[in-house]
């Protein structure tokens, strides 16, 4: 029997549509959620990314500036922009959008942004709370997964969850929150020895590698929970790091790409942003 497809568009959807009712209600308090994107150099896929976050603010009702560097940018000017968005008491999120080009520090950038408008969730201070159970912003794509699992009413308390990959961006916040849910969590990566025997006995699995069709049928247990992050180019198209159409055949729930886990990371960094408002009640 096919699996049920997690509609992440659906979901999504719903989420924002409440996001946008919040909005307005803050905007009726004297709160202007307002959202600073960073965007150094030309990449295509940042560009799209970008524009899609902005369009989803406007959408919204959020506030949304872009602030757009050349390719060649300094470090001393990126380090300044991110500065003067910190003390900049409208702007109530700030995402610096990644990739940076090669010569940029990645890591000190992301350490300068104030942890309390970091709505990536990407400060070492925000994954210590993360850690700690404490609050704070948490990665936007691995709170999405938790959200579309809430969706499905997917049960998380005392089952298995096996996340693929140990990336700061999802896979180890992905585990935190499936601990945090009361799942039993194996980590896998690239040195994991044995793998598809690990993944056969997971409940949930959550494939993070970067890699198309990584996840084959023979690593699924029949009924299992399947949470594809992947987003791979093959051939001019997008796909996930599952391969769907044999996997779908297996598990009990999927989430197809495009149109699932992608849908809900936007959601997820409105969210954050109208959080950071409230904090800052300004």
């Amino acid at each position: 029997m096919a699996a049920v497809i997690i509609d992440g568009r659906a979901v999504a959807k719903a989420y924002k549509e409440g996001i946008a009712a919040r909005t307005q209600e803050m905007i009726a308090r004297g709160i202007v959620p307002h959202l600073a994107v960073v965007l150094v150099g030309e990449n295509p896929a940042s560009q799209v990314y970008v524009r899609n976050k902005e369009n989803a603010c406007i959408k919204a009702g959020i506030r949304s500036t872009v602030i757009r560097l050349a390719q060649d940018c300094t470090q001393e000017t990126l380090e300044e922009t991110v500065s003067a968005l910190n003390k900049d008491a409208s702007v109530h999120g700030i995402l610096v959008q990644l990739p940076l080009p090669k010569h940029l520090d990645e890591a000190r950038v992301l350490r300068l942004i104030d942890p309390d408008k970091d709505v990536d969730g990407f400060h070492a201070m925000n994954s210590g709370r993360l850690m700690n159970g404490q609050p704070g912003f948490v990665p936007c794509t691995p709170l999405g997964v938790m959200e579309l699992l809430k969706a499905y009413d997917i049960s998380i308390a005392g089952k298995h969850a096996v996340v693929i990959g140990r990336s700061n961006i999802v896979g180890k916040p992905m585990a935190m929150l499936l601990l945090a849910a009361n799942a039993t969590v194996t980590i896998c990566h690239s040195r994991t020895q044995n793998l598809a025997e690990l993944t056969r006995q997971a409940d949930i699995l959550v494939a993070a590698v970067g890699r198309a069709g990584f996840v084959t049928a023979d690593m699924v247990k029949p009924g299992a929970t399947v949470i594809d992050v992947g987003i791979n180019r093959v051939d001019g198209q997008i796909v996930g790091d599952v391969d769907y159409a044999a996997v779908s055949e297996k598990a009990g729930y999927i989430t197809p790409v495009p149109g699932g886990v992608g849908q809900m990371t936007i959601a997820l960094l409105l969210a954050n942003t109208l959080d950071a408002a409230e904090r800052c009640g300004c």
